[in-house]
């Protein structure tokens, strides 16, 4: 006979191993987070007042390859999970499949998403299948850290906000019942949009009901309470900020509001998991983006006007809501922490460096494709690049034609000069140039800025989209490189060709320079000149840069950082003005909405 679960429900509440509870939780995903700051965040979270933090469980990179399971560094769950036992927290876990968090195809690896004509989020057996063989990996480590076990999680997640995606009932059951059957005995719930019609979709018998809203409480309490009578009200994400796309203002949400509606919550007897505690970094090429009307990337900076801020310092989220906190159920006597020392600022000249262009062919072997170009799926690439190189058969002026379009953003060479950008957010598909000569080299550098995390265009492909036509010449004959680029080059290639003048505005390339650290400690990253690309500090993927904003540093965490000589690599994919950048103390995620 299986165990009672830790957390059960009453009428009106929950009850922890029979006692009355209230959860009061924080989202703060492990997988933003550089795991030697996990323990800090989650004192932090303690001493704010949270019994409980929360978390999202990305398949894509657990799974990176079908039957392999990564448990490692940033994605060290079990070791998560037992920092939060440790400092005496309870767990939320919200394994998905599908996570949304403005996450890289919403959490759902590519390798499936590319499965042609496979229908998500639904009882297809092509995904259900690969599902299964998922939580099979995934959930026997996980099995001792949950509550019956001694273990912090208290609940898990059955997928995702999923009434604002489909209706298939029969799937979720079949969810539900995968996590049974595999050992979770902890309280399942849903999380869904407190809207009639998504809480019907999106719910299941038996399994608790919670809802996602940042305000108009008591309209979002009175809709959970109409659509189950009895039982705890919670919202499962409480909305205190929000996340910027590129090219838009830094958003934000004023303390003061956001601890008054906190406070509502509370008064009302609700729970609630604030969203975000702690909201970190999209490290690497792990953003997601939007596709509404138009393809929407999202920053690097996952900051969301948190309680804490990207580095991890309290801010006047923090303050104000231990405040509210504090008036509903016991806060820790324990000081408020200071903020993290920073290393004082500093400039770092990138004196050397190497072309991308001539050098990705000892990035990757070439794959040929004797018709039109693949797409990076059909490659077998996750994220990062693909260099497509042909040969024009004629020459002249004329539209160079890219059928389909670009996913996501395509840079144009002819002999190895730049002769534009096509971009996917603004549905370009032709680009007028000039072919000096037949058997002229053309080259295209696309790059992948982020898998849609919301909606039914998870899984778009990304790269060329389709035949490439110039003047309604068809171009075949493509050598297709793709550069993944989980490191920057070795050093020895970096340094191998000093930087000439004016070699710094020349197009692709990837350019490093060294700086000195006394001790290490939090830094944030100024590229001023600089225009889009990517950087690398001693071989750890901070992300993405663009000039485009809002976002005007990278948050550079204390731990990536050694005493003495640390290496800094910016791939530049445009040129710059200069080549230093700057070590900064102070963030700056750009102008704010008005």
């Amino acid at each position: 006979m299986p165990a009672m679960p830790a957390l059960t429900t009453s009428s009106d509440g929950f009850l922890l191993h029979g006692e009355p509870f209230r959860i009061i939780s924080g989202a703060m995903h492990y997988f933003r987070i550089h795991p030697d700051q996990w323990a800090d965040r989650l004192r932090k979270a303690r001493l704010m007042g949270l019994n409980t933090v929360e978390t999202y469980v990305p398949w894509n990179l657990h799974e990176p390859e079908p039957g392999t399971l990564v448990l490692d560094g940033i994605l060290d769950l079990p070791r998560y999970l037992s920092l939060a036992r440790a400092e005496g927290l309870h767990v939320l876990l919200r394994p998905g499949p599908y996570i949304c968090a403005e996450w890289d195809g919403g959490g759902l690896p590519s390798w499936l998403t590319a499965d042609p004509g496979i229908r998500l989020r639904t009882g297809d057996p092509r995904f259900t299948g690969a599902l299964d063989r998922y939580l099979d990996l995934l959930l026997p480590p996980l099995l001792p850290h949950l509550a019956e076990s001694g273990g912090p999680v208290i609940a898990v997640q059955v997928e995702n906000e999923y009434g604002a995606y489909g209706d298939d009932r029969a799937y979720l059951e079949h969810l539900a019942e995968a996590l049974r059957s595999r050992g979770v005995g902890e309280l399942l719930f849903t999380c869904d949009q407190a809207d009639p019609e998504h809480l019907a979709a999106g719910s299941l018998p038996g399994v608790l009901a919670t809802g996602t809203f940042g305000g108009r409480i008591g309209t979002s309490l009175d809709r959970l309470r109409a659509h189950r009578p009895e039982g705890p009200l919670m919202c499962a994400e409480f909305w205190i900020g929000w996340f910027d796309h590129w090219g838009e203002p830094h958003h934000v949400r004023d303390a003061a509001d956001a601890a008054a509606d906190l406070d509502r919550l509370l008064a009302a007897g609700a729970s609630v998991n604030i969203y975000m505690f702690h909201g970190g970094t999209n490290f690497g090429f792990t953003n997601g983006a939007n596709h509404d009307h138009a393809y929407a990337p999202i920053v690097t900076s996952y900051d969301y006007d948190a309680a804490l801020t990207e580095s991890g310092d309290p801010g006047p989220k923090y303050h104000a809501f231990r405040e509210v906190i504090a008036r509903h159920a016991p806060v820790p006597g324990e000081p408020v922490p200071e903020p993290a020392p920073k290393l004082p600022p500093a400039t770092v000249r990138l004196e050397r460096g190497v072309p991308l262009l001539p050098y990705a062919a000892a990035l990757s072997e070439p794959v040929r494709a004797q018709a039109g170009p693949p797409t990076m799926d059909e490659l077998g690439l996750r994220a990062g690049y693909v260099l497509y190189r042909t040969t024009a058969p004629v020459a002249g002026d004329g539209p160079l034609r890219f059928t389909g379009g670009v996913g996501d953003r395509a840079q144009v060479f002819v002999d190895g000069a730049p002769v534009g950008v096509l971009e996917r957010e603004r549905h370009e598909e032709v680009l007028p140039v000039r072919i000096p000569f037949a058997g002229a080299v053309v080259e295209v550098l696309v790059e992948n800025m982020g898998g849609v995390n919301y909606g039914k265009r998870i899984g778009a492909p990304k790269g060329l989209l389709g035949p490439v036509t110039f003047d309604g010449t068809a171009l075949h004959g493509w050598d297709c490189h793709p550069l993944a680029l989980d490191l920057p080059p070795a050093p020895d290639h970096q340094v191998a060709v000093p930087l000439t003048p004016g070699a710094h505005d020349a197009g692709p390339a990837f350019h490093r320079g060294t700086f000195d650290v006394g001790t290490p400690a939090d830094t944030f990253l100024s590229l001023p000149g600089w225009t889009k690309g990517q950087a690398w500090v001693n071989g750890f993927h901070l992300g993405r840069y663009w000039n485009r904003g809002p976002q005007r540093t990278l948050y550079v965490p204390a731990p990536v950082l050694r005493p003495g000589s640390n290496d800094l690599v910016l791939l530049e994919l445009q040129g710059t003005t200069g080549a230093t950048a700057l070590l900064t103390d102070t963030p700056d995620l750009g102008p704010v909405a008005p």
